[in-house]
């Protein structure tokens, strides 16, 4: 291979071997051929300079060196190679399915839980860029806040738009996990997947968090749950007429309903009592959920020895005009 060029029939290449001793030859033959001109003296030849004609006479056998060199190189069939991969994804369809009740402001994880939640979880997005991701929220009620999308740059908007209060207060995981679910159900994905986040105990909604974790199973859709907040007593924010002031508040989380749906459904329950605890879960996930990535290789080949040809062709085409026109020779 010669800078991306390989040669189908590299074997004719040896054949150029033959252009150093036709040349050998051909200087042999040409100083053994005899020349006689008759002068009556040798004064004649002083200052005799070599004619235009004299000095390209050697012109058409270089031609033909060159003709013959092209030839060969056509004969052993240079190609240029391009090649590339078509990569297949078989990506994931994830929906989030996010607690933003007002317990979710306790500051137990920093700044505080709500934005903790929102940054990793923009992590993780960012991570998997072949995933269809959508969103849910929910705390008295829930909201589809993005259907799945690979448009992760609108998406990470939408969750930088969330906020507690947004929804009326309470904790309704049965219907935070129901709407996700029924985001997700129709999904033509290999793998369909929930991750649901929440720090508190269902309260409220028409829909327990079993039952939805049964319908989930059902649609085959696998329920990662995490319980967000620390153990024992958490601080929270209260808004009173001297400013913020801080009590701690009882940590409940359901933990045996949300370890019930993971294991029904193929999850698997984490318990987040830090930022960085939180960082660690979702990367767990990440590597649980990982999308298959199929690269087929391809390469192109293109011949190259047309141009060869032409050379061949257009060196041959001069030799032989020079030859019977300003170079030819009398015999």
């Amino acid at each position: 291979m010669i800078r991306g060029i390989q040669f189908a029939e590299p074997q004719y290449l040896w054949l150029l071997l033959l252009i150093p001793l036709i040349t050998g030859i051909h200087i042999y033959l040409s100083k053994k051929k005899p020349s006689f001109i008759r002068f009556s003296a040798f004064p004649v030849l002083e200052g005799y300079k070599p004619s235009f004609r004299q000095r390209f006479l050697i012109l058409p056998f270089i031609l033909r060196m060159f003709a013959i060199a092209a030839i060969v190189v056509a004969l052993a069939r240079p190609q240029s190679s391009s090649s590339g991969q078509n990569v297949t994804t078989e990506g994931i369809d994830i929906v989030i399915s996010l607690d933003i009740s007002a317990s979710m402001l306790a500051e137990d994880l920093k700044p505080n839980r709500i934005k903790a939640a929102k940054k990793v979880a923009e992590n993780f997005i960012d991570a998997r860029p072949n995933d269809r991701i959508g969103l849910v929220v929910f705390s008295g009620e829930s909201f589809t806040q993005c259907p799945l999308t690979t448009d992760h740059a609108v998406l990470k908007n939408l969750f930088n738009g969330i906020e507690s209060g947004m929804l009326a207060d309470g904790t309704a995981i049965g219907e935070g996990l129901a709407t996700a679910v029924n985001r997700i159900r129709e999904s033509k994905a290999k793998s369909k997947v929930i991750i649901l986040l929440t720090d508190g105990v269902n309260n409220t909604g028409s829909i327990a968090p079993e039952t939805a974790g049964e319908i989930a199973k059902t649609f085959g859709i696998r329920v990662y749950t995490i319980g967000v907040g620390t153990r024992g007593m958490a601080p929270y924010p209260f808004n009173t007429p001297f400013g913020i002031q801080y009590q701690n508040v009882e940590v409940q989380i359901d933990e045996p309903a949300l370890k019930q749906i993971a294991e029904e459904t193929g999850g698997k329950y984490f318990r987040a009592t830090s930022t960085a605890q939180l960082k660690e879960i979702y990367a767990d996930i990440d590597k649980l959920e990982k999308t298959k990535i199929d690269v087929t290789e391809f390469r192109n080949k293109s011949e190259e020895f047309y141009p060869l040809i032409l050379l061949a062709l257009i060196l041959l085409g001069l030799d032989i005009l020079l030859r019977n026109s300003i170079l030819k020779s009398i015999p």
